[in-house]
């Protein structure tokens, strides 16, 4: 924790000391932020409003974990979708192979056009939600099917249940990156499916978790063939908390070496 502290530190100093008009979450955090013995005096009638340094270096640290953990979670349930459907891992190898030759630079409108990878992210994300459930407030009372939900109630989204349910989805325990095909996605609930959540208080990372994840996806198919080995479990096991009950591991071979096999 001490080093990510001192991390954040060095570089929230450094951009107290740049003047080149970016404004990221950083700046706006330092342009909010109030000396701490103000923020601890208890002698006026009203708080000061405002940010401490340990507030911005605790949320700073906060945005690295959620983008990280997320991130690196989603990523490992793909390959392990992808590895155990070798036909859905060859069509989007060949997609790859096809939008970007060797020494061909990866660019951002590229990444967009890659129909199958999307294809095969909504999928696994629909398998295994990276947030298996969701919460929101009722900012008002309402009554749903002859339901009453009272205001200021916590409403529970299971969105794991309700991506596995029968009734929505057609095998919904079978992995089919053409659910999310451009003729087909139009067909899909969007309170079906909502890996991001909806409406305004969505991901606010959303777009740059998916052109992460894409990039990284092109690069290690481009460098390795992926495959399962003696220690993958299948099929997979998940816990209360949707998380694997074995850690999921898999076999990265250097496609250059298995070309000349």
């Amino acid at each position: 924790m001490d080093f990510f502290y001192n991390a954040l530190r060095k570089i929230k100093d450094e951009h107290n000391k740049k003047s080149d008009g970016r404004v990221d979450f950083l700046k706006l955090m330092i342009q909010n932020q109030i000396p701490d013995d103000q923020a601890k005096d208890e002698t006026r009638e009203q708080p000061v409003k405002g940010l401490t340094d340990h507030e911005i270096l605790s949320q700073s640290f906060v945005f690295i974990l959620g983008g990280y953990e997320t991130t690196s979670t989603t990523l490992t349930f793909l390959l392990y979708n992808l590895v155990t459907n070798p036909d859905c891992l060859e069509k989007l190898v060949e997609e790859i192979d096809t939008n970007f030759p060797p020494d061909t630079p990866i660019t951002y409108d590229a990444l967009m056009k890659m129909d199958y990878l999307e294809m095969a992210i909504n999928e696994s994300m629909r398998l295994f939600p990276t947030a298996p459930r969701l919460e929101r407030s009722c900012k008002k009372t309402v009554e749903i099917s002859g339901v009453t939900i009272p205001k200021d109630t916590l409403v529970g989204i299971p969105t794991y249940v309700l991506c596995r349910d029968p009734q929505l989805w057609d095998s919904p325990d079978e992995f089919r990156p053409e659910r999310f095909s451009p003729e087909s996605k139009s067909e899909v609930n969007q309170y079906a499916f909502m890996p991001f959540g909806l409406g305004p208080r969505n991901c606010i990372g959303m777009r740059f978790a998916l052109m992460i994840m894409k990039l990284l996806v092109v690069k290690l198919l481009q460098n390795f063939t992926v495959e399962t080995c003696k220690e993958t479990q299948i099929p997979l096991e998940l816990n209360v908390i949707f998380q694997p009950k074995v850690p999921i591991t898999l076999k990265f071979i250097p496609r250059s070496y298995k070309e000349k096999q």
